[in-house]
């Protein structure tokens, strides 16, 4: 067959060649070691930890080594595109300080390798396709839903591996005729990558992350072009990859199926492929039971989940690169006043067998992280969160900043410093109550007092009561009331003999904290009565006082 003759048959309109676009997409000028990657995510509208975790370790390669991190939108597949995900993707992933030096924007492309989005591409990828079609390797299909479904059925019976391939391929053996005729008579073709793959072999593949790989080669003749012309996922980012010059390929593991695939276009092609990096599922513990992490199950799963809760980024970045790199931590401990960024990153270091997400540990190292960020900072952040996702709440932090600060102060500069700050929801639940808007009695009076003995308390409480008291006079109050009303003063004397008083001192001033926070725990009372003041801690006493009965 005239191949050339067939090429310009299926695409008169495909003037350039493969060499244009070599020219037009020069290799980059970049230090030896320097990475290129990129992440292609579609836009469906949802994006996940997973996108995440592997952006993550596409920013760490390429910004490390001096390299370059793309943004490309695979938005072949109109029918499950999503208006406007392009900007949730951005912003999703701008909120978690992930920033790209090339591709898509809210503000439009940026970079010499564009277009970014691949449905602007197919100019790019048809050029490829008549490359191949003039070199023999692909080939237009005819065959109908039902021809292939009938193929499948076949297959099945025979037990053979179900697909398109050898002498299954019919189209294989059309001729130039055949092909012309089909065409002017209007049928749709799809065009197939003439493969000539022994899936009996095997061969090893580098993967940066596993070392090594054992792969069939392909055998089958995926489809390369559509019948709109559009190209499938494997073609198109085969050819992006190349003329973007990317270096390294992280995605994840459910792509292994496919390798032989990409590995034979650019084999076909004359192409080096890039170093592929597969990674493992992040998975969870379900019970018992280990599980990947769902995007149906688990809420987390959604990076709008750590938005709409208020998880600081820096936190869920710091335990990313935890789940990324087992040896972060023993690099942090060491180094607790160095940025992340400092550490070294590496994709040997990335688990083969999944990583364990877990939303505990996750809270574990945002106490941490926010210890380590300032009471501005925070105010600030919860703020900016309140406005989005808690609007009762914006205008009274807004009013209040100055207090609120100072809430979020207490016992951050201790010796064993309060770390009980997590995420926004958690914090906004947390320090509620110092808020009149949101103030409720939540928790029921200590086992030692009854509701008569608390307005005791609470008499001798408001009689001596001053805002101007330190802490000291403040506790030794507090005593005075305990030993007055007859319990123990010490601990000690009250476990030894409980039988001789009517509780002890911690139910007192538990008492007073009830009063005053609505909780039987709290941090330190008399910090909090004067972040409320006078006013506030008076009419909370008298109010729960009356409530009494």
């Amino acid at each position: 067959m005239d191949y050339n003759k067939l090429a310009n048959l299926l695409f008169p309109d495909i003037t350039k060649s493969v060499a244009d676009y070599e020219e037009h997409y020069p290799k980059r000028k970049l230090p030896p070691e320097a990475k290129v990657t990129r992440l292609g995510p579609s836009p469906t509208g949802f994006i996940h930890l997973g996108n995440l975790y592997g952006a993550f370790a596409d920013e760490r390669l390429a910004h490390q080594s001096g390299g370059v991190f793309i943004l490309r939108i695979e938005d072949t597949d109109q029918k499950r595109k999503v208006e406007g995900s392009e900007e949730v993707v951005i912003k999703a992933l701008d909120y978690f300080g992930i920033h790209f030096d090339e591709g898509a924007t809210l503000d439009g492309e940026k970079g010499e390798y564009g277009p970014y989005y691949q449905s602007n591409r197919v100019a790019i990828y048809q050029t490829v396709a008549k490359h191949l079609v003039e070199i023999g390797c692909a080939y237009p299909s005819f065959a109908t839903a039902e021809e292939l479904d009938e193929i499948r059925q076949k297959q099945e019976v025979q037990k053979l591996v179900p697909g398109y391939y050898g002498e299954w391929a019919l189209d294989r053996n059309l001729n130039y005729e055949d092909i012309e005729t089909k065409i002017k008579a209007g049928e749709p073709w799809v065009l197939r990558l003439l493969s000539t793959g022994d899936p009996s072999e095997t061969m090893q593949v580098e993967d940066a992350i596993r070392k090594s790989v054992q792969v069939h080669p392909n055998n089958m003749d995926a489809v390369l072009l559509k019948t709109n012309g559009v190209p499938t996922y494997h073609f198109a980012h085969v050819v992006d990859d190349h003329f973007m010059r990317i270096t390294h390929v992280v995605r994840g593991e459910e792509w292994l199926s496919t390798l032989p695939i990409h590995l034979e276009l650019f084999e076909i092609l004359g192409w080096d492929h890039p170093v592929y990096c597969h990674t493992a599922h992040l998975m969870k513990m379900d019970g018992d039971t280990k599980r990947k992490l769902s995007k149906r199950k688990d809420p987390e799963m959604s990076l709008s989940y750590y938005a709409e809760v208020g998880h600081f980024p820096a936190a869920v970045r710091e335990y990313i690169i935890t789940l990324a790199n087992s040896n972060y931590e023993e690099w942090h401990q060491a180094n607790q006043e160095q940025p992340l960024e400092e550490f070294q990153f590496s994709l040997e270091h990335m688990s083969t067998s999944g990583a364990l997400f877990d939303m505990n540990k996750l809270n574990d190292v945002a106490k941490d992280v926010l210890l380590k960020t300032s009471e501005e900072d925070i105010a600030d952040f919860l703020i900016n969160w309140a406005t989005r996702y808690k609007e009762e709440a914006a205008p009274i932090f807004t009013r209040d900043r100055d207090k609120l600060i100072k809430i979020l102060a207490i016992g951050r500069d201790e010796k064993k410093p309060r770390k009980d700050l997590e995420y926004c929801l958690q914090i906004f639940d947390f320090i509620s109550y110092f808020f009149d808007e949101w103030f409720t009695i939540v928790d029921e009076l200590p086992e030692n007092v009854n509701a008569q003995a608390a307005r005791a308390i609470l008499t001798d409480y408001l009689a001596t009561y001053d805002q101007n008291d330190d802490n000291g006079n403040w506790f030794n109050k507090i005593r005075d009331i305990t030993e007055k009303l007859g319990y123990a003063v010490k601990m000690k004397d009250y476990k030894k003999h409980p039988e001789d008083y009517n509780g002890h001192v911690g139910d007192v001033s538990t008492v007073v904290r009830l009063a005053v926070t609505g909780r039987r725990n709290s941090p330190d009372i008399w910090t909090i009565q004067q972040i409320l003041g006078e006013k506030s801690v008076r009419s909370r006493l008298q109010t729960y006082m009356g409530s009494l009965s």
